[in-house]
């Protein structure tokens, strides 16, 4: 990445990544290209208009001068046209910063916007892994302390920025056409500004990256506390939390008040350099103008005298604030680099892989084949191509295996072992083991939320490694311990599982869920509004919705992991009868702590650490008197 005149050399590159603020508007000036271009164009006028002050002090004590010489009836006609000319170039320069102002206005807001749209596009594509392993409150904070910094930057920072590189541009050549001897004593005060830039701004600038980490660190410490307020005060945990948060929240004053100390230090220096510049300038020029046997080397060709010193303190002044800014401007740009870099990281992280191929499409049968159709008629296939280019189709059935799987979150670090085991359709398989068993893994992997490390898991005898995730996932349903209701009313939450579902089909749902009773005693019924995941509603409540949701998605293969153990016995008694309905001829996989609601699965597996040490029955194994039998009388207990 170049490095922009007076930059810290070693402040960008610590708060940055290499190409980052390229790749920043390599993004912008694909989507702005041409407001873009009005907004240089407007910079060069207004800033040409902004600089054209000295000169015009030049030329109107020129011409001030010469009318005390010849009379004041020449010198009127010239002067009155001076002003009139330099009144048109600020006129110019004022409603070029409008259309500048406006434009860029525009431009940052829609840059913003389209960055979210993408940020929020990838995120939806980020395997379950990445939200296992980085804090909501963290990822919250891309969404809004990340890309405020970015806002800054192209509304603010990067337009300044460049008013202000050109603005030295300009004055540099004023300069020289003015008195060249004048203009290396300011290059002298530059030099200074440029180690006081390089040396302060340098340390600021890996200050602010940290300063970023912290901020989503914070956030996301508060976003889990505020979730779980409610435990925090059960076990009397707000002084704890107090102390954790201090030690947070100190990381980044830290962080910050090292970042903002050395931004804030800079200012001032460059303030008093551009002072002891102006002073020196105007010693030097009045020296110039005393000493007779001194020649004027300027571009001008005119001799050095007031005409000449008194605008060049002017662009004296003009220059050392812009350099001053343009230091400014450089923390800014590397406080949003800081921020651009986590967006960046996000944006680049590797999306969920899906090579699959096998299809889930609309079916019908008719002379003993299945016939592919374009009309919805609850017969569904899978379409799976093959390389020599036919097409076979295979009824969705809900026929799950797995064979010999082993699988690890981690690869050196294999939490289920040796898996093997079947459900036919129409099935209820039931998972019984201590927390951390592998329960929840398995139904995972028949998710493809992650893949098997070794052998396979295959659904209607096709790998799952080859049906799309889309397709996949569209033929299962899954109520899951953990209850999700979302901003909206009863029925949008309940139509979550099917989008095309009609209001009858979400009551019917309701209905088998045993959800409509209470639904229908709600203020507004179905039309109630739900907030903060449905908080007016009680724990068994939000799952009864979770249950109907899955209902009216109406899958040939469910998933039921702790579905009934937010409710208490009595509800439960009333769910399972809807449960057993909306199980009946499905394959379904249970997991469960009550023992009571899976005595009637075909079969029960017994994990403990990966594997499976019982199956069968309710019945075969009371009767092996084995571990499962333990469970059940008590004499020995889930940890």
């Amino acid at each position: 990445m170049p490095r922009p005149m007076g930059s810290p050399v070693g402040g960008m590159k610590t708060a940055a990544k290499k190409g980052t603020l390229k790749r920043l508007m390599k993004m912008l000036f694909a989507e702005y290209k041409w407001k873009l271009a009005l907004v240089i164009f407007c910079i060069i006028i207004s800033t040409v208009a902004s600089t054209s002050a000295s000169l015009f002090m030049n030329q109107l004590i020129t011409k001030i001068t010469a009318g005390v010489e010849t009379g004041w009836q020449t010198a009127a006609v010239g002067i009155s046209r001076l002003v009139i000319i330099m009144g048109c170039i600020y006129l110019s320069g004022v409603i070029a910063s409008y259309i500048q102002a406006w434009t860029m206005a525009s431009v940052t807001q829609g840059f913003l916007n389209s960055t979210r749209k993408k940020m929020f596009a990838k995120m939806e594509h980020l395997p379950i892994k990445y939200f296992d392993t980085h804090p909501h409150g963290d990822i919250m904070s891309y969404y809004t302390n990340d890309i405020d910094t970015l806002r800054q930057l192209v509304s603010q920072a990067i337009p300044s920025l460049m008013m202000s590189a050109l603005t030295v541009i300009i004055l540099v050549v004023y300069m020289f056409y003015l008195s060249i001897w004048m203009t290396l004593v300011v290059f002298f005060g530059v030099l200074l500004m440029t180690l006081a830039i390089k040396k302060v701004g340098g340390n600021s600038g890996k200050y602010f990256i940290r300063q970023q980490k912290a901020l989503g660190k914070t956030e996301g410490y508060i976003e889990e506390l505020m979730s779980g307020q409610k435990v925090v005060k059960i076990f009397n945990h707000e002084e704890e939390s107090g102390k954790a948060f201090d030690k947070i929240n100190e990381e980044l004053y830290g962080e910050a008040s090292k970042a903002n100390s050395f931004a804030n230090m800079l200012m001032p220096i460059m303030g008093n350099i551009g002072n002891i510049l102006y002073v020196l300038v105007a010693f030097i020029g009045g020296v110039l103008i005393l000493l007779p046997n001194v020649h004027n080397l300027s571009l001008s060709g005119q001799a050095l005298g007031i005409a000449t010193v008194v605008p060049f303190l002017g662009m004296t002044r003009q220059f050392t604030r812009n350099v001053s800014d343009s230091s400014q401007h450089f923390n800014h740009i590397i406080m949003a680099l800081a921020g651009a870099d986590r967006i960046f990281e996000l944006m680049d992280e590797e999306p969920e892989v899906d090579d699959g191929y096998v299809t889930l499409v609309n079916a019908k049968e008719a002379d003993g084949k299945i016939i592919e159709c374009e009309e919805r008629t609850g017969t569904w296939a899978w379409k799976h191509p093959h390389g020599d280019g036919s097409v076979t189709y295979t009824k969705l059935n809900g026929d799950v295996r797995m064979e010999h799987m082993d699988f690890g979150y981690k690869p050196e670090k294999i939490v289920l072992h040796d898996v093997t085991l079947y459900a036919e359709p129409g099935q209820k398989v039931a998972f019984v083991g201590a927390t951390g068993a592998g329960k929840t893994t398995i139904t995972n992997l028949i998710n493809r939320f992650y893949d098997v490390a070794d052998g396979k898991i295959r659904y209607d005898g096709i790998n799952i490694n080859k049906i799309k995730k889309d397709d996949l996932r569209h033929s299962l349903g899954i109520v899951l311990q953990e209850t999700n209701l979302f901003t909206g009313t009863v029925m949008e939450n309940i139509r979550y599982g099917k989008l095309d579902a009609t209001d009858e089909e979400c009551i019917a749902a309701a209905k088998l869920a045993n959800a409509d009773d209470f639904i229908t005693r709600l203020p507004e019924g179905y039309n109630t509004m739900l907030t903060s995941n449905g908080a007016n509603l009680s724990q068994g409540q939000r799952q009864l919705l979770a249950i109907a949701r899955a209902a009216v998605a109406d899958p040939p293969v469910m998933i039921l992991d702790e579905a009934t153990s937010s409710i208490d016995t009595r509800t439960e008694a009333i769910v399972q009868k809807g449960m057993d309905a909306l199980m009946k001829g499905r394959t379904v996989f249970v997991i469960a702590h009550r023992l009571s609601t899976i005595q009637n699965a075909d079969v029960i597996m017994l994990l403990d650490h990966g594997r499976i040490i019982e199956r069968g029955t309710h019945d075969d194994l009371i009767a092996e008197k084995g571990r499962y039998y333990q469970l059940y009388t008590g004499a020995f207990e889930l940890e």
